[in-house]
């Protein structure tokens, strides 16, 4: 058993599900928001989340029943290691945004964890623990917002069995905006309004705007881009529910942004851009329509984050 005496601190960023018309198969990160984690070795055998800072009491402290801890013992589970850790989680995402909360947590330990014990899994094989996380979190073990938390860009998850997550080689610069309100919607209730069959006609739209969306990332083509960006399945009833979506969305494109949809389960908007003043401007033009429907928010710029998670600091206990 371990104890090293140091503490180290890990980040993983925020992630974009679904990328419209990519329901549950693409996701790609942002610099930021992320979550970090504070994460130390100890002498006993178990799994511990000494606090949560920044979640208003509202996350469970048991680390069974915490992302970040659930992934952590199933990498030691892995590693067949009765080891005791210690984890401090710093929450920066605000809960049920749509913009993988649970993920980012759980993202942040394994790289903290993995670090610690000297690094004996390869970025992307640490996707399977994070993955049992967000079984914990929301019921299923998908990979859209994990993954690219983890291994930073555009990804594709091809299929689950077995998994096959892809790198979408990202050409050109693509800024993101993150617009999000204050209200929150629950993932399993932005699941539950969704069509359980969809029309011929449907699927061969979002199949053909797929394809076009990456094409468009790889050539880069941003006009064909923005064409892409249109998803007929999930965000004609999700949008439902989300104040002033269709003023929203309409105002971003006014502004230049290429397109503009629901992060994952919302309630927060993304909108893609080619650059960063036309992301910002376009930021503050979403925020000005959410305020006329009484909703505060607040917005976040930056590029498609290529890097993913990754280790802030080290530093020796005494």
């Amino acid at each position: 058993m371990l104890n090293n005496k140091k503490i180290i601190r890990a980040f993983a960023p925020a992630t974009v599900a679904n990328v419209s018309c990519g329901f549950d198969v693409l996701g790609f990160a942002v610099d930021q928001p992320g979550d970090e984690v504070e994460i130390a070795l100890n002498a006993s055998a178990e799994v511990v989340i000494k606090s949560i800072v920044g979640d208003k009491g509202r996350l469970p402290l048991q680390a069974d029943k915490n992302t970040a801890g659930v992934a952590v013992m199933s990498l030691l589970n892995a590693l067949g290691l009765k080891q005791g850790v210690e984890i401090t989680l710093y929450k920066n995402l605000p809960l049920g945004s749509g913009m993988g909360s649970s993920a980012a947590s759980a993202v942040a330990a394994l790289i903290g964890i993995n670090y610690l014990l000297g690094e004996p899994f390869q970025k992307k094989d640490l996707l399977p623990f994070a993955m049992e996380a967000e079984r914990v979190a929301c019921g299923a073990a998908h990979a859209d917002n994990v993954a690219p938390s983890l291994l930073g860009g555009v990804v594709l998850v091809r299929g689950y069995d077995p998994l096959d997550v892809v790198d979408i080689p990202l050409s050109g610069q693509l800024y993101c905006t993150l617009a999000h309100p204050n209200i929150e919607l629950k993932t399993e209730d932005s699941r539950q309004v969704l069509r359980q069959n969809i029309p011929l006609k449907d699927a061969i739209t979002q199949w053909g705007n797929i394809a076009g969306l990456v094409a468009g990332l790889m050539k880069p083509d941003y006009d064909l881009i923005g064409r892409s960006l249109k998803d007929v399945v999930a965000e004609p009833i999700r949008s439902l529910l989300i104040p002033g979506f269709n003023e929203i969305k309409d105002a971003a494109v006014k502004e230049g942004a290429l397109g503009c949809g629901i992060s994952g389960s919302g309630p927060t908007l993304f909108a893609l851009s080619k650059n960063y003043s036309t992301a910002d401007r376009v930021g503050r033009a979403m925020q000005l329509q959410f305020l006329k429907h009484k909703l505060n928010s607040e917005f976040y710029v930056s590029e498609v984050n290529r890097k993913g998670a990754y280790v802030i600091a080290e530093a020796v206990t005494a």
